[in-house]
């Protein structure tokens, strides 16, 4: 999950940026109205944690444009402004939740979960690929009733494949959406953790779960030899 951290407080970003990539999430922190705007627009975010009051555009006129163009990325407001009008203001321009600060890291998360449910209630609650089950939520995977332990970035680069549906996810896509500062990073990064994620998944006599699409990227089809 891609998260957009907007937040002009340098403790409380970097907090909730740490925070939040030690839980597996994929952040992108800005600290100016204006470029929240931008990466809002021009990148895709599961999730947008808004502060109102920063430098350039606020979080109300942030949220209004967005929504004005059709941008309907959950958006969780984050702000010390607790008047019941502030909260209704944000609301009515089309931002999805209001935590006030200071707040609790686990009311954060809880609120981000809801959010993140609400998005994908279309969403099977379990993924599967033949025999290989994965929950979500809790990021917990078996193969055959065996559980595997995966690392944060192991799981996310899974489960994007495994919502990808059989489609073929390229390199490029697998950065944008599962690694923090992805334009700096090598796409050889990539293999590495496929190579890790097929060491885990792969059993004696049982199909391949992820495959290689030359040219193109990973797919996964437990019916594929």
């Amino acid at each position: 999950m891609r998260i957009l951290v907007v937040e002009d407080d340098e403790t409380i970003g970097e907090s909730l940026t740490w925070g939040l990539r030690a839980e597996g999430y994929t952040v992108e922190l800005v600290a100016d109205g204006n470029e929240a705007l931008w990466q809002a627009t021009e990148h895709t975010f599961d999730l947008i944690l808004l502060d109102v009051m920063l430098p350039g555009l606020d979080g109300y006129q942030i949220t209004s444009r967005l929504r004005e163009a059709g941008n309907w990325t959950p958006i969780l407001m984050l702000t010390a402004m607790d008047a019941a009008l502030d909260q209704a203001e944000g609301l009515d321009l089309g931002a999805d939740a209001y935590l006030t600060k200071p707040f609790e890291y686990p009311v954060l998360l809880a609120h981000m979960r809801a959010l993140l449910r609400g998005r994908a209630q279309q969403r099977p609650a379990e993924l599967r690929a033949g025999d290989l089950v994965m929950d979500p939520a809790t990021r917990r995977v078996h193969r055959a009733g065996a559980d595997i332990a995966l690392t944060a970035g192991e799981a996310s680069v899974l489960e994007y494949l495994l919502r990808a549906d059989g489609r073929a996810v390229s390199k490029t896509e697998l950065l944008e959406h599962c690694w923090d500062d992805f334009a700096q990073a090598d796409p050889a990064v990539v293999e590495v953790r496929i190579h890790h994620l097929r060491r885990k998944l792969d059993q004696p006599n049982a199909p391949r779960i992820i495959h290689t699409v030359r040219g193109v990227g990973y797919r996964i089809d437990p019916d594929q030899p």
